[in-house]
Protein backbone atom coordinates (compact mmCIF):
# COMPACT_ATOMS: atom_id res chain seq x y z
CA UNK A 1 0.00 0.00 0.00
CA UNK A 2 2.93 2.41 0.75
CA UNK A 3 3.54 2.24 -2.92
CA UNK A 4 0.35 3.23 -3.68
CA UNK A 5 0.41 6.08 -1.58
CA UNK A 6 3.75 7.24 -2.71
CA UNK A 7 2.72 7.32 -6.76
CA UNK A 8 -0.81 9.59 -5.24
CA UNK A 9 1.80 12.03 -3.89
CA UNK A 10 3.50 11.49 -6.78
CA UNK A 11 0.74 12.46 -9.18
CA UNK A 12 -0.87 15.23 -7.25
CA UNK A 13 2.72 16.86 -8.01
CA UNK A 14 2.53 16.02 -11.54
CA UNK A 15 -1.05 15.67 -12.70
CA UNK A 16 -0.18 15.43 -16.33
CA UNK A 17 2.61 13.03 -16.20
CA UNK A 18 0.80 10.06 -18.40
CA UNK A 19 3.42 7.36 -16.97
CA UNK A 20 2.69 7.80 -13.43
CA UNK A 21 -1.07 7.51 -13.88
CA UNK A 22 -0.24 4.35 -16.16
CA UNK A 23 2.04 2.95 -13.43
CA UNK A 24 -0.71 4.06 -10.47
CA UNK A 25 -3.41 2.41 -12.43
CA UNK A 26 -1.30 -0.81 -12.71
CA UNK A 27 -0.73 -0.80 -9.17
CA UNK A 28 -4.35 -0.24 -8.19
CA UNK A 29 -5.37 -3.36 -10.21
CA UNK A 30 -2.71 -5.56 -8.43
CA UNK A 31 -4.00 -4.38 -5.28
CA UNK A 32 -7.39 -5.62 -6.45
CA UNK A 33 -8.93 -1.80 -6.28
CA UNK A 34 -10.22 -2.10 -9.94
CA UNK A 35 -13.34 0.86 -9.95
CA UNK A 36 -9.84 3.26 -9.34
CA UNK A 37 -8.26 1.68 -11.69
CA UNK A 38 -10.49 1.89 -14.41
CA UNK A 39 -11.14 5.39 -13.62
CA UNK A 40 -7.57 6.25 -14.68
CA UNK A 41 -7.39 4.15 -17.69
CA UNK A 42 -10.50 5.65 -18.73
CA UNK A 43 -8.85 9.21 -18.50
CA UNK A 44 -5.74 8.30 -19.77
CA UNK A 45 -7.75 7.10 -23.04
CA UNK A 46 -10.05 10.60 -23.58
CA UNK A 47 -6.95 12.05 -23.99
CA UNK A 48 -4.63 9.28 -25.93
CA UNK A 49 -6.94 7.41 -27.70
CA UNK A 50 -3.95 4.88 -29.33
CA UNK A 51 -2.59 4.04 -26.89
CA UNK A 52 -2.02 -0.13 -26.34
CA UNK A 53 -1.09 -0.36 -23.20
CA UNK A 54 -3.60 1.70 -22.04
CA UNK A 55 -6.16 -0.21 -23.58
CA UNK A 56 -4.45 -3.43 -22.93
CA UNK A 57 -3.95 -2.43 -18.91
CA UNK A 58 -8.29 -1.78 -18.93
CA UNK A 59 -9.03 -4.49 -20.94
CA UNK A 60 -7.08 -6.52 -17.71
CA UNK A 61 -9.36 -4.45 -15.44
CA UNK A 62 -12.27 -5.65 -17.62
CA UNK A 63 -10.70 -9.26 -17.22
CA UNK A 64 -10.97 -9.78 -13.84
CA UNK A 65 -14.33 -7.93 -12.63
CA UNK A 66 -15.34 -11.00 -15.35
CA UNK A 67 -16.51 -8.29 -18.20
CA UNK A 68 -15.59 -10.46 -20.79
CA UNK A 69 -16.82 -8.65 -23.67
CA UNK A 70 -15.40 -4.88 -22.62
CA UNK A 71 -12.21 -6.75 -21.93
CA UNK A 72 -12.32 -9.04 -25.56
CA UNK A 73 -12.85 -5.49 -27.22
CA UNK A 74 -10.44 -3.53 -25.79
CA UNK A 75 -7.50 -6.33 -26.55
CA UNK A 76 -8.53 -6.54 -29.99
CA UNK A 77 -8.23 -2.14 -29.76
CA UNK A 78 -4.60 -3.51 -28.00
CA UNK A 79 -3.76 -5.31 -31.21
CA UNK A 80 -4.95 -3.21 -33.78
CA UNK A 81 -2.81 -0.80 -32.50
CA UNK A 82 0.46 -3.15 -32.22
CA UNK A 83 0.39 -6.10 -33.77
CA UNK A 84 3.27 -7.44 -32.05
CA UNK A 85 1.32 -6.91 -28.66
CA UNK A 86 1.40 -10.88 -27.82
CA UNK A 87 -0.36 -10.84 -24.58
CA UNK A 88 -3.00 -9.52 -25.69
CA UNK A 89 -3.19 -11.87 -28.62
CA UNK A 90 -2.90 -14.65 -25.41
CA UNK A 91 -5.65 -13.28 -23.23
CA UNK A 92 -8.17 -12.41 -26.46
CA UNK A 93 -7.45 -16.46 -27.06
CA UNK A 94 -8.52 -16.93 -23.89
CA UNK A 95 -11.59 -14.81 -23.89
CA UNK A 96 -12.75 -15.96 -27.49
CA UNK A 97 -12.25 -19.65 -26.05
CA UNK A 98 -14.51 -18.80 -23.09
CA UNK A 99 -17.04 -17.25 -24.93
CA UNK A 100 -17.00 -20.35 -27.01
CA UNK A 101 -15.59 -19.00 -29.94
CA UNK A 102 -13.20 -22.20 -30.54
CA UNK A 103 -12.97 -20.96 -34.55
CA UNK A 104 -12.05 -17.49 -33.40
CA UNK A 105 -9.82 -18.68 -30.53
CA UNK A 106 -7.60 -20.57 -32.44
CA UNK A 107 -7.69 -18.00 -35.36
CA UNK A 108 -6.30 -15.34 -32.75
CA UNK A 109 -3.24 -17.36 -31.40
CA UNK A 110 -2.21 -19.26 -34.76
CA UNK A 111 -1.71 -15.53 -35.87
CA UNK A 112 -0.15 -14.60 -32.63
CA UNK A 113 2.07 -17.76 -32.81
CA UNK A 114 3.26 -17.14 -36.44
CA UNK A 115 4.65 -13.71 -35.34
CA UNK A 116 6.32 -15.26 -32.84
CA UNK A 117 6.57 -19.10 -31.96
CA UNK A 118 8.63 -19.17 -29.08
CA UNK A 119 5.76 -17.87 -26.55
CA UNK A 120 5.00 -20.94 -24.48
CA UNK A 121 2.19 -18.93 -22.98
CA UNK A 122 0.49 -19.06 -26.33
CA UNK A 123 0.78 -22.99 -26.48
CA UNK A 124 -0.56 -23.24 -22.77
CA UNK A 125 -3.72 -21.80 -24.24
CA UNK A 126 -3.65 -23.27 -27.95
CA UNK A 127 -3.64 -26.57 -25.77
CA UNK A 128 -6.95 -25.22 -23.95
CA UNK A 129 -8.66 -25.01 -26.80
CA UNK A 130 -7.91 -27.91 -28.94
CA UNK A 131 -8.89 -29.89 -25.44
CA UNK A 132 -12.50 -27.94 -25.30
CA UNK A 133 -12.73 -28.56 -28.94
CA UNK A 134 -12.47 -32.35 -28.30
CA UNK A 135 -8.61 -32.91 -29.90
CA UNK A 136 -6.76 -34.03 -27.03
CA UNK A 137 -3.40 -35.21 -29.26
CA UNK A 138 -2.94 -31.45 -30.30
CA UNK A 139 -3.73 -30.46 -26.95
CA UNK A 140 -0.89 -32.36 -25.39
CA UNK A 141 1.35 -31.57 -28.38
CA UNK A 142 0.84 -27.88 -27.59
CA UNK A 143 1.46 -28.34 -23.81
CA UNK A 144 4.53 -30.09 -23.92
CA UNK A 145 5.30 -27.72 -26.82
CA UNK A 146 5.08 -25.20 -24.22
CA UNK A 147 6.99 -27.26 -21.81
CA UNK A 148 9.99 -27.18 -24.10
CA UNK A 149 9.90 -23.91 -24.59
CA UNK A 150 10.20 -23.09 -21.10
CA UNK A 151 10.83 -26.64 -18.80
CA UNK A 152 10.72 -24.42 -15.54
CA UNK A 153 7.60 -22.73 -15.62
CA UNK A 154 4.59 -23.52 -13.62
CA UNK A 155 1.70 -22.72 -16.45
CA UNK A 156 3.08 -25.90 -18.70
CA UNK A 157 3.54 -28.43 -16.04
CA UNK A 158 -0.24 -27.11 -14.57
CA UNK A 159 -1.67 -27.47 -18.03
CA UNK A 160 -0.19 -31.25 -18.60
CA UNK A 161 -1.80 -32.10 -15.38
CA UNK A 162 -5.22 -30.86 -16.50
CA UNK A 163 -4.30 -32.97 -19.66
CA UNK A 164 -3.58 -36.32 -17.82
CA UNK A 165 -6.47 -35.43 -15.57
CA UNK A 166 -8.67 -34.97 -18.87
CA UNK A 167 -7.75 -38.29 -19.92
CA UNK A 168 -7.80 -40.25 -16.82
CA UNK A 169 -4.24 -40.87 -16.69
CA UNK A 170 -3.39 -40.86 -12.85
CA UNK A 171 0.26 -41.87 -13.57
CA UNK A 172 0.97 -38.73 -15.56
CA UNK A 173 -0.75 -36.64 -13.58
CA UNK A 174 0.95 -37.36 -10.21
CA UNK A 175 4.27 -37.08 -12.45
CA UNK A 176 3.33 -33.14 -12.94
CA UNK A 177 1.94 -32.97 -9.24
CA UNK A 178 5.63 -34.00 -8.11
CA UNK A 179 7.29 -31.23 -10.42
CA UNK A 180 4.54 -28.82 -9.04
CA UNK A 181 5.37 -28.75 -5.36
CA UNK A 182 8.51 -27.39 -5.99
CA UNK A 183 7.47 -24.94 -9.12
CA UNK A 184 3.59 -24.08 -7.92
CA UNK A 185 2.60 -25.30 -4.24
CA UNK A 186 -0.72 -23.83 -4.02
CA UNK A 187 -1.33 -25.74 -7.28
CA UNK A 188 0.18 -29.04 -5.91
CA UNK A 189 -2.25 -28.46 -2.92
CA UNK A 190 -5.36 -28.28 -4.97
CA UNK A 191 -4.34 -31.46 -6.90
CA UNK A 192 -3.25 -33.26 -3.61
CA UNK A 193 -6.74 -32.13 -2.07
CA UNK A 194 -8.41 -33.17 -5.16
CA UNK A 195 -6.98 -36.77 -6.68
CA UNK A 196 -4.50 -37.68 -3.63
CA UNK A 197 -6.37 -37.46 -0.34
CA UNK A 198 -8.54 -40.23 0.74
CA UNK A 199 -12.44 -39.18 1.23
Amino acid sequence: MKEIEKLEAALRDNPEDADLRYDLALCYLQHERNSQALELLDGMLLERRRDPRAFYARAVVYLSMNDYRKAGCDFLRTIALDRDFLDAYRHLGFIQLTLGKEEAALKTLQAALHKDPSDAGLYCVLGDVYLDTGEPGKAKDAFEKAYELDPQGAEPHCKLAMYYVSQGDMKGLKKEYDILRDLDPSMAAQIETLFFQPL
